[in-house]
């Protein structure tokens, strides 16, 4: 099982407004590589109520490079890959936003969203938050970390296809209804 799950953090309400990223590669259904980075919102902006979920701030990403900075490495990752994301729509809006504001080209992936699995694999949980499934699947994280997130994200599908031994990706998709669809 060979995919990529990305997580970004936000430092308002506004798409455009990325202050972290990570990326964690999973090879042959293993954790193969993993990235993170710090990045600067415009006007380097932020408000309370998201410093209060993920804890960054102005004077961190002060002097951190812009989007436009780490595009290249984030493209690298993601060009040609099968990307996952918990809430595809929030973290696939956040990289579309990016691009967008950038002025940059987008790269071509396919996506699938692992909240789609989780209420596909676990119906009987409350809600399928990253958290909830988190603690159903007994990992440890820090959530609204991006590299935790993007770890934590990584492990949905592998734990939810530990019983099939060499499936892949879309096979596994395939088997429990799930979408993958191409971000441009």
């Amino acid at each position: 099982m060979d995919f990529v799950a990305i997580d970004f953090e936000t430092a308002t309400g506004a798409r455009d407004s990325a202050c972290s990223v990570a990326l964690v590669e999973v090879r042959a259904g293993r954790i193969a590589d993993s990235y993170y980075t710090l990045i600067r919102p415009p006007e380097n902006c932020y408000n309370a109520f998201n410093i209060g979920i993920h804890g960054i701030t102005e004077e961190e990403t002060e002097d951190a490079p812009d989007f436009s900075g780490v595009w290249a490495e984030l493209e690298r990752r993601l060009e040609g890959k099968l990307v996952i994301a918990h809430n595809a729509y929030f973290d696939m809006g956040v990289l579309r936003a990016c691009l967008v504001r950038y002025a940059l080209d987008w790269p071509s992936f396919a996506y699938c969203d692992t909240v789609a699995i989780a209420r596909r694999v676990w119906p009987e949980l409350p809600n399928h938050k990253l958290h909830t499934v988190a603690d159903h699947l007994h990992l440890k994280f820090r959530h609204h970390d991006a590299l935790e997130d993007a770890k934590a994200c990584a492990a949905i599908p592998l734990r939810a296809s530990e019983d099939e031994e060499g499936e892949t990706f879309r096979a596994f998709a395939r088997r429990v209804g799930v979408r993958i669809v191409s971000f441009a």
